[in-house]
């Protein structure tokens, strides 16, 4: 792990694995390390890969001021580590909440982003799930031997009893193409722990549900068919909004593409980050 200062002097870590040019990783949560994001499906094999930690997640700092860990706020960290890496411009990955970030540092500095990835992102500059796919996602799977037990956690989630980290960790097989040994290891492995309780509410503060802003770089968005997690509909408005937009629909993964596809990812990936 690398040290940085982030744009208030806030001590960050990043970690980079691979040559080349790089591609610079943002993860979700909000509030996870970069950790769980792995290799992203060996992209460090044909990239310089360089994993975020932002504020207060993994092993980056905690900052005096909790409302600089807004999604809006952090762009200015990604600057502070293009800077850091000498880079005149890098190609930019967000994943699920990750991505917002990483929309607002392209719209705020267009000319120092060459392409913008977004993986399962959870909206364009808020979440924007759509409720009804969602709960079509969901009762697709109602065939699967965990479905009964997964199905009451998120009942008894809605209605506000019990104890929401237990029921969320119920819920998780949601979240996946294949609930499998892969995806078991992956969903609970010890990277994937959840974030401090206060970051959510900070990460999102100033989301705006009207929508973000276009983003003139080309961007690729990646959804999974059988992400239970956040659904199409959120990678969908954001292909909708920026104007070299592609939409990659990989109709049998969930909220990890990578994990349960890494092949077709990476390949999907490096084709985009490779074009002429």
């Amino acid at each position: 792990m690398t040290i940085f200062h982030g744009h208030d002097g806030t001590a960050l870590h990043y970690e980079r694995s691979g040559d080349g040019a790089p591609l610079v990783a943002i993860p979700g949560g909000p509030g996870m390390g970069s950790g769980y994001l792995g290799t992203l499906g060996g992209l460090d094999a044909h990239r310089g890969l360089v994993r975020l930690d932002p504020r207060g997640c993994g092993r980056s700092a905690v900052p005096a001021d909790r409302a600089s860990c807004a999604f809006g706020a952090q762009a200015a960290d990604v600057e502070a580590l293009r800077e850091h890496l000498g880079a005149e411009r890098v190609d930019l990955l967000g994943h699920s909440a990750g991505a917002l970030t990483a929309q607002r540092y392209a719209a705020e500095f267009p000319h120092r982003v060459r392409s913008l990835v977004l993986v399962t992102p959870v909206g364009r500059a808020a979440r924007e799930p759509d409720p009804a796919e969602l709960a079509a996602i969901r009762a697709a799977r109602s065939a699967e031997p965990w479905y009964p037990d997964a199905a009451e956690a998120d009942a008894l989630l809605a209605g506000g009893t019990g104890d929401p980290a237990e029921l969320a960790r119920r819920i998780t097989p949601f979240f996946w193409g294949r609930w499998d040994g892969t995806a078991r290891d992956a969903a609970f492995a010890p990277e994937a722990a959840p974030a401090a309780p206060w970051m959510r509410d900070a990460f999102y503060a100033g989301a705006d549900l009207a929508g973000g802003r276009p983003v003139p770089a080309p961007v690729l968005v990646v959804a999974g068919g059988r992400d239970g997690l956040i659904g199409t509909a959120p990678a969908r408005l954001a292909a909708a909004l920026h104007p070299r937009a592609r939409l990659a629909v990989l109709p049998e993964v969930g909220h990890r593409p990578w994990v349960e596809e890494p092949a077709a990812f990476a390949s999907l990936v490096r084709e985009f980050l490779d074009r002429p």
